[in-house]
């Protein structure tokens, strides 16, 4: 199979190559049928009436699919079965498949790699963070926008796998959808148990686009998936749960800033100087520092909300003294907190993670110029949870020595 480019125009997003299609293969008729989670509200409406139903059907099947999570048309009781059987005829309920399933050891972090329909493969990450002092238990899903990814940051596994194709709205909010899945059968045991009231347990409460690809290299579909995501009368998670991320797309950051949600936004700066940068994220040849931090400056003022700033740490490449006070600079005024990650390195990857020392240095001189900070707590080291990794080491697994 052929990939597209690996650095293809991101003003043009929309029109990327996509790899070829693979050659045939023999599938089960449930796998070549289209997923209902890809129809999106009006279109839903249309396919009740084609099917002779009346319109509220839409409203109760909407409901049976992202309000209770139905996994199938049988599970929709509130609709009558030959309804269900039509349904059934034409769509499947998720698109994506659980093929490998990992908890840490701890039990705070799952990680899943789902297949899609095309053999493509997928991470999803669903982390179980308790009360912490100021903050409610959360249970937070970081989810994947495309598979592979066309960027290549140097120091992602998925960056160094390349891009495969873009994610639809339905594969971007099914991944939401079974961790929710999880999180209820724990709920349900926990009230079953007598360990906790119903109204004691936690539901998905945070939803971070920050897994394999870059969100906003999918404008259209990620924004699809975050309507549906934050419908009333769907899964009702709010806007300000929702996190996209970036690289620093600088087109796609401006027309955020003029989308209706409350989104959060995550850009990875990972270095506060353009040749720092352009090392290790190609993307900065075509948008420099300077150019993404106006950007952010203006989403800023546009919709008042601050900016956070990812920052994987890398050993002696971009957490020096000289380093943190650069980005001191390079943030000053600016409304925003930067999420300081020391880098989980990746097998192939050229960079080690620096020592508590470095950090607890580079940290300090963010909070003594006022920049307000964190080293992101860490979760599912023991499952491979970096992005990207679970899926290289299934590719990795899948090839067979040669003869």
């Amino acid at each position: 199979m052929t990939t597209a480019s690996p650095h293809p125009d991101p003003e043009t997003t929309g029109t990327s190559e996509v790899p070829e299609a693979p050659a045939t293969i023999e599938m089960p008729r449930e796998s070549l049928l289209p997923s209902i989670l890809d129809v999106n509200e009006d279109d839903l409406n249309f396919v009740v009436l084609q099917l002779g139903q009346p319109p509220f059907r839409a409203r109760q099947l909407w409901r049976s699919l992202y309000h209770d999570g139905a996994r199938s048309f049988d599970e929709m009781t509130t609709l009558a079965k030959p309804f269900r059987a039509a349904l059934e005829e034409r769509y499947r309920v998720s698109p994506i498949t659980p093929e490998i399933e990992l908890r840490s050891a701890d039990g705070s972090t799952d990680k899943v790699l789902f297949k899609l329909q095309d053999g493509e493969l997928i991470e999803t990450v669903l982390m179980r963070y308790g009360l912490d002092g100021h903050r409610r238990a959360r249970r937070t899903v970081c989810i994947s926008t495309q598979a592979g990814c066309a960027l290549g940051c140097k120091f992602c596994a998925t960056g160094q796998q390349g891009f495969r194709r873009q994610l639809s709205p339905g594969e971007i909010v099914a991944q939401v959808l079974h961790m929710r899945g999880v999180i209820r059968g724990e709920n349900a045991a926990l009230v079953a148990s007598g360990e906790a009231k119903k109204d004691e347990v936690t539901e998905i409460t945070n939803v971070v686009f920050m897994g394999m690809g870059e969100p906003l290299a999918n404008y259209n579909n990620t924004m699809q998936s975050i309507a549906v995501m934050n419908h009333g009368q769907g899964m009702n998670i709010g806007a300000r749960h929702l996190t996209v991320s970036t690289v620093g797309l600088v087109p796609e950051i401006r027309k955020l800033a003029r989308e209706p949600y409350q989104l959060n936004l995550a850009v990875s700066l990972h270095a506060p100087d353009d040749e720092s940068r352009s090392r290790t994220m190609p993307v900065n040849k075509r948008y420099p520092i300077a150019r993404l931090m106006h950007a952010c400056r203006d989403y800023v003022e546009t919709t008042n909300r601050r900016i956070f700033f990812e920052y994987v740490l890398l050993d002696r490449e971009n957490d020096t003294p000289e380093h943190a006070k650069k980005l001191t600079v390079l943030l000053k005024g600016l409304m925003c907190h930067v999420n300081l990650i020391p880098v989980n390195p990746t097998e192939n990857g050229p960079y080690a993670r620096p020592n508590d020392k470095r950090s607890a240095l580079f940290r300090e001189i963010l909070t003594k110029a006022g920049i307000p900070n964190t080293v992101r707590q860490e979760k599912g080291i023991d499952i491979n949870a970096g992005c990207g990794q679970l899926r290289a080491r299934a590719l990795d697994d899948a090839v067979e020595p040669a003869e």
